[in-house]
């Protein structure tokens, strides 16, 4: 192995002189080379951007994998393919396997029972679910995860070498002016000629040859001085520039942002869209069987309150439904708490607050998605869906 010591020597010189001027710097014994303001906007900026970008990626996963914890086998698994330049193996997800096992315990509890053959309809609909968030997943992961893991392990480490690069230089200048200082106010001691009538002449001889050595090392420093002048301006412009890239950043990561909006309105549009489909089609089944628990049949809860049931006529369509004429049923009020606040359309609606508790109940004629909710002497129609329905 080629050992060089006096290169070795060299950079140990270096970094002591460096460290020097660190800690002076800390002290407050030497001067310090500021950045200019832009300079320093710049630096802040890309630390926020760095910061922030990290902790939307580390969120991000967590939404996407929420129990990572149990998935650390797996995620060893995809290390190893990732390392191997492989591809790792589909495997079903919590819906898929939801999907799964009720799909097998309709074969053992008997696909023509009522039970089974729901659970043949759900776990289809679980399945599904799981097949809509395996392609979110895929889309947010290439869309919106990679750019921000690209710009933190790529183009941040780059800025950070460059910015290190640059602080070294700097202390390097800083070492430089700090020596040439005290050069200079050395050759001026040295430049004060004693008098010779009171001084020997072999101190006024070494006298001159000192002020002839100061000056040559005033004129090393001024030369080291410009060097490092250079190499610092030359960095800082290098860095400014990977800085000012933080724009581009942004604009990149901005578009990045939207794709994953739209990945999962998609998304969620999806799941709404399947979960419809299911509850509809247990609807249009036995509802002795499989009996609605958010819009109960309205003849039998009249029938077991002991009153007659309503007169067709009166089921009047949703859009001419006059909530302030509704009267509470006797049995099939519930209470509910308010998940989101919502602000009503019209007058027929009921506005609501989070974490409110109010009461609901059902009519005929209206929407399965909607309630009457009652609030004292307010009343109105309530979406089903910022509610939770409580015992």
């Amino acid at each position: 192995m080629d050992f060089n010591v006096k290169k070795l020597a060299s950079d140990a010189g270096i970094f002591f002189t460096r460290a020097i001027q660190f800690t002076g710097e800390k002290f407050g014994q030497v001067e310090k080379t500021e950045l200019d303001a832009h300079f320093e906007n710049l630096l802040s900026r890309a630390d926020s951007t760095k910061n922030w970008t990290e902790k939307i990626f580390r969120q991000t996963e967590v939404l996407l994998q929420p129990n990572p914890i149990d998935n650390t086998g797996s995620r060893i698994e995809e290390f190893l393919y990732e390392k191997l330049d492989r591809t790792v193996p589909s495997r079903p997800n919590n819906e898929e396997l939801l999907g799964h096992y009720m799909q097998d315990a309709a074969k053992d509890f008997g696909p023509g029972t009522p039970y089974g053959s729901t659970l043949i309809k759900v776990g289809d609909c679980e399945r599904r679910l799981g097949s809509v968030q395996r392609e979110f997943l895929q889309t947010s992961a290439i869309g919106f995860l990679t750019p921000l893991r690209n710009f933190l392990e790529g183009d941040w480490r780059t800025i950070s070498k460059e910015r290190r690069l640059l602080e070294n230089r700097r202390l390097d200048l800083d070492s430089c002016k700090a020596r040439l200082k005290k050069s200079k106010l050395a050759e001026s001691k040295a430049a004060a000629v004693p008098d010779f009538q009171e001084t020997r002449p072999r101190n006024y001889v070494l006298s001159a040859s000192a002020s002839a050595l100061w000056s040559e090392e005033v004129d090393k420093a001024e030369h080291e001085l410009r060097v490092a002048q250079t190499e610092f301006d030359r960095q800082a412009e290098v860095t400014r520039l990977l800085l000012e890239g933080i724009s581009s950043t942004h604009v990149n990561h901005l578009r990045c942002l939207h794709e994953f909006v739209e990945a999962q309105t998609a998304y969620y549009k999806q799941c709404h869209l399947h979960m419809q489909d299911l509850q509809k089609e247990l609807d249009s089944s036995n509802g002795d069987v499989f009996p609605n628990a958010f819009a109960g049949n309205p003849g039998h809860s009249m029938a077991s309150g002991g009153s007659s049931p309503l007169d067709p006529a009166s089921a009047v369509e949703t859009d001419t439904l006059k909530i302030e004429e509704v009267q509470a049923p006797a049995t099939g009020t519930r209470k509910a708490k308010v998940l989101y606040d919502y602000d009503a359309a019209d007058t027929s609606e009921l506005s609501l607050l989070a974490d409110e508790l109010i009461t609901v109940y059902t009519v005929p004629g209206m929407d399965s998605d909607w309630l009457v909710g009652e609030r004292g002497n307010q009343k109105g129609k309530v979406p089903v869906t910022y509610l939770e329905l409580l015992s």
